[in-house]
C-alpha cells in the first residue's frame, strides 16, 4: 500500500493512479451517455419515432447490469490495468458503429453493446483499493466516482455545441465518433501509465472463478436470493420492449428472452454451487471468513442512491418544464444542478466515512436521502423556483454522498473479491434505475418520489444489520502466506 501523503495536486504514485482512474471513468461515462443530448438531432436525421427514441434509451442501460457483474469477476482475475484498457478500447467499436449507423436496427444494436462500457466503474474501485490505505479509501473512491460520474454532464454540455458547430448532416456523427477516439486514447494511456499494485504489494486473486465466493452456508443462500432481482430486472426491460411496451420485440422474441434468462439464472445458481459447495462440507477458517450480509446491505443502499440518481436525472428536466412552465433549455439547466452536485457530494460522502465511520455515515446520509425525496415529492407550481432548486440540490447531496459512502465500505469487505463485490453493488444501482423508471411510467410524479423515499427507509432498516469494518481482513497468497490488511 502506497504511503505518500494525499495531495490532490500531485500526479505521482497513488495520486497518479487516482487521477488516471477517474479520467478513464469520466471518458467511459462520456461514451455511455453520448447519445442522450444529441437524440433530437439523431431522431431528425434518421426519422426516428418517439417510441424508437425511448427504446434506444432503455437499451443503453440494459447490458450494464450483467456487464458489471462479469467485469467485476474479470477484473479480480486479470487485474484492473488490463481490463480497464481493454474495455475502453473494445467499446470504441460499438461507439463508431452508432456514429455511422444509417438505420434504427444498427443504432439499437450499437446502443445495446455500448451498455458494456458502463461497467468500467467497478474496475477503478478495485484499482483504487489496491493503492490507498483504509483511512483514505473513502475519499479516494469518492473522488474517483464523483469526478468520473461527471462525464455524463460534460457530454450533455459539450457534445451538442460540437455537433451544432460542425453542422448537418455530419455534426452528431462527428461528435459521437470523437468520443470513440477519446476512449481509445485513454485506454492506451491507462495501459502504459497505470499499475495494478504499488511496487512490492501482492495482487490477491479469487481462489475460484465463475461465481462469487462465500464463506458460510447462510451466506450461500443469501447470495442466491440477491441474484434474482438482477435477472428479474432484465425481464422487466424485456417487458418494456414487448408489445405491451414500446413494441420492439414480438411475443415470440419476448418468450425466448424470458426462457433464456431463466436458463441463465439456473446456470448461475449451478456455478455458484460449484464454487461454494465446500462450505457445506467443512467450515471455512475463521480468519478467512467475511459476512455476505455486508454486501447485501450495500446492494440495497446503492439501489436507492445511484438507482434514484439515474432515474431522476432522466425525468427532472421534464418535471421542471411542466411544473414551472419553463422552456426545455431552461429546464435542462435548472435540472443539471442535481448532476453538478456529484463533483463535491460523492467525494464528501467518502471523506465523511473516512473521518466518522462507515456505518454511522451511511445511517445519517440514508435518513437524509429519505427526507430529501419526501420533500421533493411536495414540490408543485405553488413553490418558488429557487426554493425548489435548493430542495433538489439538498436531496442530491444526500443521494451522491450516500453513493460515496457505499463505495467507501465496498473495498473493506474482502480484498480478493473487491471487483465482484463492486460489480454486484454497481449492478444493483442499475436495477434500481430500471425499477424506478418503470414506476415513473406507471404512477404520478409524487408517487414516484415517495417510492424512492420508501426504498431508502428500507435501506435504513437493513443498515442495522451491517457491521462497521474494523481491524484487519486476511488474504492468503498462492504460496499459502497470510497477509493482514487494515480496514479501519
Amino acid at each position: 500500500m502506497s504511503q505518500e501523503k494525499f495531495n490532490l495536486f500531485s500526479f505521482k504514485g497513488k495520486m497518479k493512479i487516482m487521477h488516471l482512474s477517474w479520467m478513464a471513468f469520466f471518458v467511459s461515462f462520456v461514451v455511455w451517455f453520448n447519445a442522450a443530448p444529441l437524440m433530437s438531432l439523431i431522431s431528425e436525421s434518421l426519422g426516428l419515432t418517439k417510441e424508437q427514441v425511448k427504446t434506444l434509451l432503455i437499451l443503453n442501460v440494459a447490458l450494464t447490469i450483467p456487464a458489471r457483474v462479469v467485469i467485476g469477476m474479470v477484473t479480480d482475475k486479470f487485474g484492473p490495468r488490463k481490463v480497464y484498457s481493454a474495455l475502453l478500447i473494445i467499446c470504441s467499436a460499438p461507439c463508431f458503429l452508432f456514429a455511422f449507423a444509417d438505420s434504427f436496427t444498427q443504432l439499437a444494436i450499437a446502443r445495446f453493446l455500448l451498455g458494456f462500457i458502463g461497467a468500467g466503474f467497478v474496475v477503478g474501485i478495485r484499482m483504487i483499493s489496491e493503492w490507498f490505505p483504509a483511512k483514505e479509501l473513502g475519499t479516494a473512491e469518492g473522488i474517483y466516482g464523483g469526478w468520473g460520474n461527471f462525464g455524463s454532464a460534460a457530454a450533455a454540455f459539450s457534445l451538442p455545441v460540437l455537433a451544432l458547430a460542425i453542422g448537418e448532416p455530419y455534426g452528431w456523427r462527428a461528435a459521437i465518433a470523437l468520443t470513440g477516439v477519446m476512449s481509445i486514447v485513454i485506454g492506451v494511456i491507462y495501459y502504459f501509465g497505470a499499475s495494478d499494485t504499488p511496487k512490492g504489494s501482492t495482487y490477491f486473486k479469487p481462489k475460484k472463478s465463475g461465481a462469487m465466493e462465500v464463506t458460510s452456508k447462510g451466506d450461500f443462500w443469501l447470495l442466491l436470493v440477491m441474484k434474482v432481482p438482477m435477472y428479474a430486472t432484465l425481464g422487466l426491460l424485456c417487458w418494456k420492449l414487448s408489445p405491451a411496451g414500446v413494441k420492439m420485440l414480438t411475443p415470440t422474441m419476448v418468450t425466448t428472452v424470458i426462457v433464456v434468462l431463466a436458463v441463465l439464472l439456473m446456470i448461475d445458481f449451478y456455478k455458484t454451487w460449484q464454487v461454494n459447495r465446500h462450505v457445506f462440507e467443512k467450515e471455512v477458517p475463521e480468519f478467512e471468513r467475511y459476512q455476505f450480509k455486508q454486501v447485501a446491505v450495500l446492494n440495497v443502499l446503492y439501489f436507492s442512491t445511484f438507482g434514484s440518481e439515474l432515474a431522476v436525472v432522466s425525468m427532472l428536466p421534464m418535471f421542471f418544464a411542466e411544473t414551472f412552465s419553463l422552456g426545455l433549455a431552461q429546464a435542462g439547466m435548472v435540472a443539471s444542478s442535481y448532476a453538478f452536485m456529484n463533483l463535491m457530494s460523492r467525494p464528501g460522502g467518502g471523506w465523511i466515512s473516512d473521518r466518522f465511520g462507515r456505518k454511522s455515515t451511511l445511517l445519517i446520509l440514508t435518513a437524509g436521502l429519505a427526507a430529501g425525496y419526501f420533500t421533493v415529492a411536495h414540490i408543485d407550481s405553488s413553490w418558488n423556483l429557487p426554493l425548489a432548486v435548493v430542495a433538489v440540490m439538498a436531496c442530491s447531496f444526500f443521494v451522491q454522498a450516500g453513493e460515496g459512502a457505499v463505495f467507501a465500505a465496498v473495498p473493506l469487505i474482502k480484498r480478493r473479491l473487491t471487483g465482484q463485490i463492486a460489480g454486484m453493488t454497481g449492478a444493483y444501482g442499475n436495477v434500481g434505475a430500471v425499477f424506478f423508471l418503470t414506476v415513473y411510467s406507471l404512477v404520478s410524479v409524487q408517487a414516484f418520489f415517495y417510492t424512492i423515499a420508501v426504498s431508502a427507509l428500507f435501506g435504513l432498516g437493513c443498515l442495522f444489520l451491517m457491521r462497521e469494518p474494523k481491524g484487519h481482513m486476511a488474504e492468503v497468497d498462492e504460496n499459502g502466506e497470510v497477509t493482514l490488511i487494515s480496514v479501519g
